[in-house]
C-alpha cells in the first residue's frame, strides 16, 4: 500500500480528470477533500502549532511553496 498525505490514489485520479472520469464521482471526490481540509487538516495544524512548532513550519513551507 502506498503512503499518502491528503488524497487517496482514487481521489487523485478523479480530480485529475480525463475523458473517462464520471463528473459526479469527480465532484464527490472534490467534496470529500474539501471536508478533509476544513475538518481534519485544520485540527492537525492546530495540534502541530501548539505542540511541535518545527513540524508546523515544515508543513507551512511545503504547502506555501507548492502554492506558488
Amino acid at each position: 500500500m502506498a503512503r499518502r498525505a491528503l488524497l487517496t490514489d482514487r481521489e487523485r485520479e478523479l480530480i485529475e480528470g480525463g475523458e473517462d472520469v464520471d463528473e459526479d464521482l469527480r465532484y464527490q471526490a472534490i467534496s470529500r477533500v474539501r471536508r478533509k481540509i476544513n475538518d481534519e487538516l485544520t485540527t492537525d495544524v492546530e495540534v502541530l502549532r501548539e505542540n511541535h512548532s518545527e513540524l508546523c513550519e515544515e508543513l507551512r513551507g511545503v504547502v506555501c511553496e507548492s502554492a506558488e
